[in-house]
């Protein structure tokens, strides 16, 4: 017995420790509880997000997480998708989404937007996020403060794991 715990316990804890590491600081899986993102992602589906952030660059469209600067929902994990970077300036008008002007092309989106909103523009290290489930999604039209800050960023969706099957 003594020789077993000597044999496998150090190996046991170096799993433990990688798999902390690479769960807090690389890539996690996660269950998405809401329809904010369909028809792109479903209720329950289940992503990969890669946390270094550092090494990529966010782009219009890209689908990130992110803790919302929502009062009493700022531990939670918000995905929607990036709609604007720092500088631009939108506005939600005629049932589309407007970036600098020009009218931004959503073939993911299963209805027009029944709202207005803007225009504003994105402070410096801020983001702007929507989700495609339009109408119905808690997103940045309906919060009081409607850019994230860089810091509360969590990762980018690399992939939806119900994709595969």
């Amino acid at each position: 017995m003594k020789k077993f715990l000597k044999q496998w316990v150090p190996s046991i804890a170096i799993g433990i420790i990688l798999s902390l590491f690479i769960r807090t600081y690389v890539a996690e899986a996660m269950r998405v509880p809401t329809g904010s993102m369909i028809p792109t992602i479903q209720i329950n589906d289940r992503l990969v997000v890669e946390k270094m952030l550092w090494l990529t660059s966010l782009k219009h469209g890209d689908i990130v997480v992110f803790n919302p600067p929502v009062p009493g929902d700022e531990q939670k994990k918000y995905v929607k998708r990036l709609m604007g970077l720092p500088g631009d300036t939108l506005e939600i008008k005629d049932g589309a989404l407007y970036r600098n002007g020009e009218q931004v092309d959503e073939p993911y989106l299963q209805e027009k937007m029944n709202y207005t909103f803007g225009p504003v523009t994105v402070p410096a290290d801020h983001y702007f996020f929507l989700g495609d489930n339009r109408n119905t999604s808690f997103d940045a039209h309906l919060w009081n403060t409607p850019f994230v800050a860089k810091d509360k960023l969590i990762g980018k969706v690399l992939m939806d794991v119900n994709d595969l099957f």
